[in-house]
């Protein structure tokens, strides 16, 4: 998983979607990789102004990466070659292979494994029938709706 895919994920339980508390997820013992890739000023360039920046310096001090600006670079900034070599290490080459994401609000966890995230929900948390129940009851059981 790309440091910047968690910049857009949040808790998928339900009681925490409108807590602000939900985001940023918080990497747990997180083993990180590092994999060069093509340098990609554009995309850098493009993809600054949709990055919850506030989100990405809490995740990135979280793992070590203190060196981020508290303001989002922008105008000038965004010219800056080593700015956006910088950027597009910690986005987009930096990795996390092995480890946890957990809710600040519920405290769910969500392993990390081989570079993929969880997120499916045990049930007890998961949405409960309530787009179409019965589509999801078993065929002997009705329900009323």
């Amino acid at each position: 998983m790309k440091l910047m895919t968690a910049n857009f994920l949040t808790c998928a339980v339900k009681g925490c979607k409108t807590s602000p508390a939900s985001f940023p997820l918080h990497f747990r013992d997180a083993e990180l990789e590092l994999q060069e890739l093509d340098f990609q000023q554009d995309f850098i360039r493009n993809i600054v102004p949709r990055v919850d920046w506030d989100g990405l310096r809490v995740t990135a001090n979280e793992l070590g990466f203190s060196h981020l600006p508290e303001k989002r670079p922008e105008g000038e900034a965004l010219n800056d070659e080593q700015t956006l070599k910088d950027l597009h290490r910690l986005l987009l080459e930096t990795h996390i292979l092995e480890g946890k994401l957990v809710c600040g609000n519920c405290g769910h966890e969500y392993m990390i494994k081989e570079g993929i995230a969880n997120f499916l929900l045990p049930s007890h948390l998961g949405l409960k029938y309530s787009c179409f129940p019965a589509l999801y009851a078993p065929a002997n059981i009705q329900i009323s709706v």
